[in-house]
């Protein structure tokens, strides 16, 4: 057997330290066995209901004093969206920073805070800051954390690379097949590999600003079909759970932000399935044409890169990601998701 990546990265056979990390490698022990990803197939959550929901960043000092004080750094990594932000603690945010914290995400679509303590908080403090966002979506099929559905624990990324896919690059906004889809989210990193399984960010609200105003036109209005069957046929598939019964959604094509007011294309790859009152033919075609504009505009794109004590904070309602399997099977990559849902998306 050919040796692996990281075999091949850490040096000589004789060196103790590569010996070491690889045996530790090999174990595949996480940093953080709490958040280990946990399934129980006969864990059941009821249907989701419509709430009524206020966005924190409503209420936000647009100055934001309370979020980027005199030792916060920011640098902007695109004109369109992606912020990097050190020397702000989010475990320190009052509630008026929390909510500026609402307003910038919505502002950037991406935040990239380093050196951050959040992994280190105890999980009950994590869950209540993210509730601060609206009521956290418990996910029907992914591993969570025994007691602690509320955490979406992410496994390591080559798993889903299916063998026929050439690649693992699959665009998607989470969970949008809800009725009410996630606002602002959390992603806090455990354990990462040294390089690679980076994590891609677009702007779907510069996605819709680059088509023609008549097409502009044309689109708003429309309404696509958000479905959750394909993921919940999977897990059945594999003998994982499907805690609630599997959804579809209708969500408009073009929403509008509550708090900016700005409007974004609402489709991706991942959930959305047909356009509304099209014939198959019809509604075939201009999705893979609006896929194809989200996923090769490299120049709305941007990549988010962790190091120990990354969270990055994004608006779910603006933008589309994807993950990245660009490193070997053997490296642990553990990270964990809070996603607090939001409005019922208003159609432009």
């Amino acid at each position: 057997m050919a040796p692996s990546v990281s075999d091949k990265r850490d040096g000589p056979a004789d060196d103790p330290i590569a010996k070491a990390k690889a045996a530790l490698q090999q174990t595949n022990e996480p940093s953080y066995p709490f958040y280990y990803p946990y399934f129980d197939v006969e864990e059941k959550f009821p249907p989701t209901e419509i709430f009524e929901f206020i966005d924190p960043g409503t209420r936000a000092d647009p100055a934001k004093p309370h979020l980027l004080n005199p030792n916060t750094t920011t640098k902007d990594i695109s004109p369109y969206l992606g912020t990097e932000v050190t020397g702000t603690q989010i475990s320190q945010l009052s509630k008026e920073g929390l909510d500026e914290l609402a307003l910038y995400a919505a502002e950037r679509k991406l935040l990239i805070f380093r050196d951050q303590d959040f992994k280190d908080l105890a999980p009950d403090r994590q869950i209540e800051i993210a509730r601060h966002f609206g009521p956290i979506q418990r996910h029907p099929t992914s591993g969570n954390v025994k007691g602690y559905p509320e955490f979406h624990v992410e496994r390591p990324i080559p798993e889903y690379r299916g063998g026929d896919r050439i690649n693992g690059t699959s665009w998607h906004s989470d969970v949008s097949y809800e009725k009410q889809p996630p606002g602002t989210t959390f992603f806090f990193i455990l354990d990462q590999p040294e390089t690679g399984g980076d994590t891609l960010f677009l702007s779907q609200a510069e996605a819709y600003r680059r088509l023609s105003p008549e097409f502009q036109k044309r689109l708003e209005g429309l309404r696509a079909v958000h479905s959750a069957v394909e993921q919940a046929e999977f897990s059945r598939r594999r003998g994982g759970p499907v805690r609630r019964e599997p959804v579809e959604t209708e969500h408009p094509l073009v929403r509008v932000h509550p708090v900016t007011g700005e409007k974004a294309l609402y489709v991706n790859q991942g959930f959305t399935r047909r356009i509304v009152g099209f014939k198959h033919e019809e509604s075939e075609y201009l999705l893979k044409f609006l896929f194809d504009h989200i996923s090769k505009s490299a120049d709305f794109h941007v990549r988010a890169t962790y190091r120990p004590g990354t969270v990055v904070v994004w608006d779910n309602r603006l933008t589309a990601h994807s993950a990245t399997g660009d490193f070997d099977k053997v490296i642990r990559r553990h990270a964990v998701r809070l996603t607090p849902q939001a409005e019922v998306p208003v159609p432009a």
